[in-house]
């Protein structure tokens, strides 16, 4: 059976969405979900298999969960049949608006329609995001989620009725350049950005809005509101108001720290250092970021941040190249080529850039990273600019000294902050729980005033004749029932703690301020501290059943090793491991030699393996892409467009192959021992390409010879090996089974020699094929499967992608507290697999479910597949821990669809670990927000790039890496950590801990008020159904604010219910937050019964204890009224402290502090207050009171039994929960509380040697190869365009040799002595810019 059709599934997590903005009629968001549509077509056909389709006419916004055939907040104002027309036009709609309603009728009609919005989830979580669903089709989503509130729009829109700025725009905008007159008119944004969830204009009714969607404090506004209401309030008719509005403060005080942290972030980036082309000076100035408009030229140095869109001009390199590392952009890392167009790549010298004068007709800012249109007229011709020319903020620039660019998009405009959305408003599931109970409390609370008022008027009627003193006749009964009910919904108004919510706020402030103090998460090597920057959701990281985790940056370092190598049969390392020696088994050598050994065998003539490794290295030097730079210290950079080559050749450079030149026709390279240069001349280049997975270069040797030498995956070079004499294919498949289970990515290394006849022959097919018009691609590959045969193996090679430190401990500690892990990164398969392998993701025991398909049907044939084994096998969770699902970008654009996401997370949730490929920024965020839809479960997403914002934000706790990759994600996160190796603590530890407290901290805040203000119903049956209180009204508020305000903030700070680590020891504790051990319906209302039982018992307690003790020692006198009621009041004082130091795990000086010194504060303040304040004309009820409580023996015997009667129960039930059917933790704790070590037998080298060979079993099957090239083609054709013996120009650019390849008049010679200070350049730029080559 299908997916169940879209209408019927749950209703989205959002409370409600105001929007006053939204006047696009529905017609309109279908054409903007057409155009979005569009774009991303032309995004899949730009980047394969990349980018996945994805139906984004689901309505699926990155920040909102509403569903829906239209936008309900469209044009609330016109009610005519025609209004869901999607026919009408934007005009027709805004005409109708004008001959409607007015404008105050509109508003109302507005609000109340947002009532109107889907409320019921079967989701735990709720969240208030300011933006329209389809806001992600075509809309700043930023800005429109930030303006929902931003009273200067509400005020232009509604009551000047000016148009939008998207009105004006139209669908293009026309961008002067080097003239900011021009611009200035136009209304172009500056490039200031800003994550904050509030600013000046929105602060006031975003708070409020936030504040009064908690259902407590609409109450207590209600009951502050009848409390003004002259003869209804029992009590003083400010008691409620004051302390509301106390309560709104500090929420308020705690947003502003919150939010000015976020603007302290902004901040650091606004105020950046840029350089600005200024046409009065004629030269750039050093500017701040913030300072950037659209229409500058600016200028970007190697290895800065891009600080907007821009279109690129000109650069250092040749041709106007320049390479872009986009890491933080889209996850991948290889380096991206961009090109200026030759009619601007002249503009080097910067005292002609006063002459760019023209326009540039560009698109309007959208959120689509890999598309752009527009034109340049520049001297009165129109230059086609493409997103070959587009840089974009958030990228970094690499390789390259120096680039000119124009800027086009700022701030908010840019591509980068069009994929992100405000600081949404997130509630969690404990706060949504509490909503729901305090909607039945308000149930409880009115059948009880019900109760009174009905009681009253009985009491009122059927007693008259024995009330003759109240003057009862003549009335009205209705009216009476009326205020009566007003009179105890205040009396009884206490049942919900109004001191609740500040006291939970000031504990989860308190509890992040703490997060962040700890030593053990502070990264000492960055100097970054953990940070909270949402403290509100500190409780969820207790509950967290799902992390979505990016890969670069997060989970690794993104800096590739030359690990190991593996030539003619004999593995080798630099440093061998213990028991990791060279041994041999069956004829093939196992173990590991040295470094130093492979240098003697190259050095020594008579043995027989030194030509093969001298060939082993001459290939690392010579079969690449990678370009040399010398560095001032006279040493040698290798600039590479994949870190994988990069590695490779650093590699035989350490091994004594050093290549130090290259030409348009030739490399040259340096043999260390003998101080020989060799000179290669590189005649063929057949490319690498995901299809090919391999990479040739056909070279003459110095002696004239020809040889192919080719490097690539395992699983392609073998098939071209020579049948007949390959000696050590088995020994190199062994160790690539090595490599491959310590999680190494591996390439095999071949070569064969070529006959100058054959080469000669071959070369005119390759020529043929690299001129021909038709199916080029196809033709190169053919060409090249001609000549890659009959290959020697040389040996393989092992690159370790360095992980961050700590990662596979903290996976697998996170996967043994319950947690799934889904890895979703924007590399590719093998490298994705790979990765999963190092960081223990991935286990060798684990069977890979693959989804690589190429169209929608395939996808969901294969998804098909794999459930209906599913269902054959009947799986275990035994099995489950087995499987691990391994899904490409474009499947998962396909399985995104809602026909078919049903399937993919029902596969996804019978696997340990899920690992999605070549995904797009949009479905990482779509991923998440399908498991947040799907499922009740709490998700966690961390990441450290601008393309993982999306994802951060859509998750109900997002977690920033203060990373290699920027400071994006942190920003927008709600906690920032410096490694990925904090989420162990962060979440086992102080997750678990917070969970814990926030939890008891609530549960009893409701349970103490219900214990002493539930006397106050027991009273009514006493007093004729009266409303008298028992109490006086002022220390009534009291109970709150003084005298029981520390036990829950102490218990909700500093207890622990176990240690921090034995959390970390038994990770399986973790699981009693998912499980919702501590907080639940049925947890909650058993403390609300526990609280009416000790109210009960209080009340019936006191009024058989006073009944016949009255009487004073005082010449005849009796205790009064207020004097029984401060007994019961103190005696509620007692058992609810009593209570609290029941629930306590761990007593300090603080617990102490405030739950003893809290009593004690009791009895010294009564008689201080009594014998003052009355005098004042406050709380006059106490006058004389003190001498007749604190002098009465029975005050003092009700204080020691009643508390003892009453807590005896919760004493023995704690005692056989703990006995007789413990909790996990409980078993901890007397582990704990007695230091009893674990002592179970250590088998971890049995389980090593088990895990070994399953996974060799395994990697036979699947194995990935360390080979990351752009597979965008033209490869040889740029590294032909270096020389990296030219001299650079004046201004540091470097000319295209290839225009003349073999000419030597542009050439120094600088082999003899590459460092000569002639050789330097002299350019005006700074010497460490001054590099040979990219």
């Amino acid at each position: 059976m299908g997916p169940p059709a879209r209408e019927t599934e749950p209703a989205d997590d959002t409370l409600f969405d105001v929007d006053f903005l939204d006047i696009t009629p529905a017609s309109g968001s279908r054409r903007q979900h057409d155009s979005q549509q569009s774009v991303l077509s032309d995004q899949n056909s730009l980047n394969g298999a990349h980018h996945g389709s994805i139906d984004v006419a689901r309505n699926e916004s990155i920040e909102n969960d509403l569903e829906g055939e239209y936008d309900p907040f469209e044009d609330e104002g016109n009610w005519d049949h025609n209004r869901l027309n999607t026919n009408k036009n934007r005009s027709d709609l805004r005409d109708s608006k004008v001959k409607g309603a007015g404008v105050f009728s509109r508003m109302a009609d507005t609000v109340k329609n947002t009532f109107r919005s889907n409320t019921g989830s079967s989701n735990g979580y709720r969240d208030i995001e300011m933006t329209d669903f389809n806001a992600s089709s075509g809309g700043d989503n930023y800005e429109s989620s930030r303006n929902r509130f931003n009273i200067k729009i509400l005020f232009n829109r509604y009551i000047l009725r000016r148009p939008t700025q998207a009105e004006i725009d139209g669908t293009h905008r026309i961008i002067h350049m080097n003239d900011r007159g021009a611009n200035a008119s136009t209304g172009y944004g500056d490039n200031h950005i800003s994550t904050t969830k509030y600013n000046a204009a929105t602060f006031l009714p975003k708070f409020l809005f936030q504040e009064f969607s908690k259902y407590a404090n609409l109450f207590f506004l209600f009951t502050s509101c009848i409390q003004q209401v002259p003869h209804v309030s029992p009590t003083n008719r400010y008691t409620t108001a004051g302390t509301l509005l106390i309560v709104l403060i500090v929420s308020a005080i705690k947003e502003c720290v919150e939010d000015i942290k976020r603007i302290t972030s902004d901040n650091e980036l606004n105020n950046a250092k840029t350089e600005i082309y200024s046409v009065d000076e004629g030269d750039f100035v050093q500017k701040r970021w913030i300072d950037i408009r659209v229409g500058d030229v600016i200028r970007v140095q190697s290895e800065e941040a891009i600080p907007a869109d821009i279109i690129l001009l000109s650069s250092s390199e040749p041709e106007g190249l320049c390479y872009i590392e986009t890491a933080n952009l889209d996850g991948e890392t290889n380096l991206k080529i961009k090109q200026a167009k030759p009619e601007t790549s002249r503009f080097i010298d910067s005292r002609n850039l006063r002459n760019v004068q023209g326009t540039i007709n560009s698109e309007q800012p959208n959120s689509s990273l890999y598309t752009y249109e527009g034109t340049m007229k520049l001297n009165g011709k129109d230059i086609s600019l493409s997103p070959g020319q587009m840089i974009l903020r958030g990228a970094t620039l690499r390789n390259t000294s120096w680039i000119f660019g124009i800027v086009i998009f700022t701030g908010h405009e840019t591509k980068l902050m069009r994929n992100a959305t405000a600081t949404p408003i997130k509630r969690t599931a404990v706060e949504r729980i509490i909503n729901l109970q305090i909607a039945a409390l308000f149930g409880v609370l009115i059948i009880l005033s019900l109760i009174s008022s009905i009681g009253n008027v009985i009491m009122s009627t059927a007693g008259a004749g024995r009330l003759p003193y109240l003057y009862l006749g003549g009335t009205n009964k209705v009216g009476l029932f009326f205020k009566d009910l007003l009179t105890f919904w205040i009396l009884f108004s206490n049942l919900v703690p109004i001191s609740l919510f500040v006291t939970v706020e000031l504990i989860k402030y308190y509890q992040a301020f703490m997060i962040g103090s700890d030593l053990d998460l502070y990264y000492e090597e960055t100097d970054t501290p953990t940070v909270v920057r949402t403290s509100s959701l500190v409780e969820e990281l207790g509950q967290i059943e799902y992390v979505f985790s990016d890969k670069t940056g997060t989970l690794t370092r993104n800096i590739m090793e030359f690990k190991s190598c593996s030539i003619a049969g004999r593995c080798y390392l630099e440093k061998i491991p213990e028991d990791k020696g060279a041994t041999m088994e069956d004829g093939v050598e196992v173990g590991y030699r040295k470094f130093d050994e492979l240098r003697t065998k190259l050095n020594d003539p008579t043995d027989d393996e030194s030509t093969i490794i001298e060939d082993f290295l001459t290939l690392l030097a010579t079969c690449h892409t990678v370009i040399p730079e010398f560095q001032k210290d006279g040493q040698i950079k290798y600039q590479a467009a994949s870190p994988d080559e990069g590695a490779l050749v650093q590699g035989g450079a350490e091994l004594g192959y050093k290549f130090i030149i290259r030409k348009p026709s030739s490399v040259t390279i340096l043999v260390e021992e003998t101080g020989e240069e060799q000179v290669y001349q590189l005649l063929n280049i057949c490319e690498f390409n995901s299809t090919r997975k391999r990479m040739s270069a056909i070279l003459r040797c110095p002696d004239g010879s020809i040889k192919l030498f080719c490097k690539g995956a395992d699983t392609v070079i073998m098939e071209r090996l020579e049948k007949g004499y390959n000696p050590f294919v088995e020994a190199t498949t062994k160790h690539l089974e090595e490599y491959a289970s310590d999680g190494l990515r591996t390439l095999c290394l071949a070569m064969r020699v070529v006959s100058e006849e054959e080469y000669q022959e071959w070369n005119k097919i390759y020529n043929a094929a690299a001129t021909t018009l038709t199916d080029r691609a196809e033709r190169l590959d053919e060409a090249a499967e001609l000549i890659e045969k009959d290959l020697f193996l040389l040996g393989a090679t092992a690159i370790e992608d360095k992980l961050q430190e700590g990662v596979p401990e903290t996976i697998r500690t996170l996967q043994e507290a319950g947690i799934r892990i889904w890895v979703l990164t924007g590399d590719r398969q093998e490298t994705a697999i790979n990765i999963g392998m190092s960081c223990k993701l991935l286990s060798e025991e684990m069977n890979l479910l693959i989804i690589n398909e190429e169209d929608k049907e395939g996808t969901k044939a294969n998804m098909l597949e794999k459930l209906r084994a599913f269902d054959e096998h009947q799986i275990s969770q035994q099995d489950m821990n087995t499987l691990a699902l391994v899904i490409d970008g474009k499947s998962l654009g396909y399985a995104l669809d809602p026909d078919m996401e049903d399937y993919l997370l029902k596969i996804g949730k019978l696997c340990k670990a899920v690992i999605c490929c070549r995904v797009s920024p949009l479905q990482k965020a779509l991923v998440v927000k399908m498991v947040k839809r799907k499922t009740s479960s709490l998700l966690l997403a961390v990441g450290d790039g601008a393309n993982d914002v999306s994802m951060i934000q859509a998750a109900h706790v997002g977690v920033g890496i203060s990373g290699m990759e920027g400071m994006q994600a942190a920003r927008s996160a709600d906690v920032a950590i410096g490694q990925f190796k904090f989420l162990k603590k962060l979440l086992l530890v102080h997750g678990s801990w917070s969970y814990q407290r926030i939890s008891v901290a609530i549960l009893y805040s409701f349970y103490k008020n219900i214990a002493l203000y539930m006397t106050q119903f027991w009273y009514v049956f006493a007093n004729a159904f009266s409303g008298q209180s028992i109490m006086e009204s002022w220390t009534l508020t009291f109970y709150n604010v003084f005298f029981t305000v520390l036990p829950p903030f102490v218990m909700g700070v500093f207890d622990q219910f176990v240690s921090s680590r034995l959390l970390e020891r038994y990770p399986q504790l973790y699981k009693l937050g998912q499980k919702g051990q501590f907080f639940s319906v049925m947890i909650f209302w058993g403390w609300i019964i526990n609280g009416f039982y000790h109210s009960a018992v209080t009340f019936i307690g006191s009024i058989l204890i006073y009944r016949f003790g009255f009487a004073l020692n005082k010449h005849g006198e009796v205790a009064d009224h207020w004097s029984w009621g401060v007994a019961i009041y103190t005696t509620s004082i007692l058992i609810v402290l009593g209570k609290a130091a029941l629930v306590t795990n761990q007593w300090t000086k603080f617990t102490l502090f405030a739950i003893p010194g809290s009593f004690v504060f009791w009895i010294v303040f009564f008689p201080i207050y009594a014998s003052i304040f009355p005098h004042a004309n406050i709380s006059r009820e106490y006058l004389g009171v003190v001498t007749h409580t604190y002098g009465s023996g029975t005050f003092w015997l009700m204080l020691l039994v009643l508390p003892i009667f009453a807590l005896m129960r919760d004493f023995v039930w704690k005692y056989y929960k703990r006995m007789y059917v413990p909790e996990p933790y409980h078993v901890v704790q007397e582990m704990q509380k007695f230091n009893i070590t674990d002592s179970r037998p250590h088998v971890q080298q049995f389980q090593k040697a088990i895990r070994k060979v399953r996974q060799v079993q395994r990697m036979k099957k699947q194995r990935g190869f360390a080979f990351s090239q752009s597979e965008e083609g033209g490869q040889e054709k740029i590294i032909r365009m270096y020389d990296t013996t030219q001299k650079r120009g004046i201004y540091g650019e470097l000319q295209d040799a290839s225009a003349d390849p073999f000419s030597d008049e542009n050439y120094v010679n600088i082999p003899s002595d590459p460092f000569s200070d002639e050789n330097q350049t002299h350019s005006g730029f700074p010497e460490e810019n001054s590099s040979f080559i990219l």
